[in-house]
């Protein structure tokens, strides 16, 4: 089984959102919302999020951590529960998580819960970053550069903004760790509300080849119960 510490920092990734988008026709350049507009109100908006489901998909070579994909449900404070799948060799292997204040609780495929103290793997990550205001998503959006709003879509039926933008390779460190500098993305943000729904990654891969990274965030504030496995 990993050890705790990296298991736990994997949850670090829980922190930006994905889901497939329908294309509509896009309106003139001149039509579409400033970039930088859209990005700092999106900033704004995601700093009132208390709630979130996440889920994460990688695709490519591009971490320290073996990560294929990650699914849960967040809470501001840093508490969360849901599963990760890592990949080791050939093979896939699911560990469902809680993490609950200063405690953290991981159950693989066989066996129960075991706790480990959060504090532990303090170093590696801290989860109440992940919607913190100067630390976790909100930050990331507001420090994106050249952001350039490029078509208006659909995303789950909703109408979004999608913009490009470079992302500080510090931040998205404290999300994603193991991550590279040189990260690049895309993101869809809500017409009416400005909350990230989607964002794709492009990360240098660690064999030349770049991977990518894509988040979907459902469920904005629907609030969320997190308790101590029994």
């Amino acid at each position: 089984m990993p050890r705790p510490r990296a298991l736990v920092a994997l949850l670090a990734l829980f922190a930006v959102g994905l889901a497939g988008c329908d294309k509509d026709e896009a309106p003139p350049p001149s039509d579409l919302p400033n970039g930088a507009t859209l990005v700092g109100e999106s900033a704004t908006a995601m700093q009132n999020v208390k709630f979130a489901h996440i889920r994460i998909e990688v695709e490519g070579e591009i971490s320290t951590l073996p990560i294929k994909r990650a699914e849960g449900d967040l809470i501001n404070t840093g508490d969360a529960k849901g599963s990760v799948q890592l990949k080791q060799g050939t093979a896939l292997i699911e560990f469902e998580f809680v993490v609950l204040g200063d405690k953290v609780w991981l159950k693989g495929a066989t066996g129960g819960w075991n706790e480990v103290p959060a504090a532990q793997a303090a170093a590696i990550y801290d989860p109440s970053a992940i919607l913190d205001a100067q630390r976790g998503i909100p930050k990331l959006i507001a420090t994106a550069g050249q952001p350039t709003t490029e078509a208006k879509e659909t995303v789950d039926g909703k109408d979004t903004y999608r913009v490009s933008v470079k992302l500080d390779s510090a931040l998205v460190g404290s999300l994603v760790p193991g991550v590279p500098d040189g990260v690049t993305g895309k993101l869809w943000l809500d017409a009416q509300t400005k909350h990230l729904l989607k964002g794709i990654l492009t990360v240098p891969g660690r064999t030349g080849t770049p991977g990518t990274i894509t988040v979907n965030v459902s469920a904005i504030d629907v609030p969320v119960t997190v308790s101590a496995p029994v």
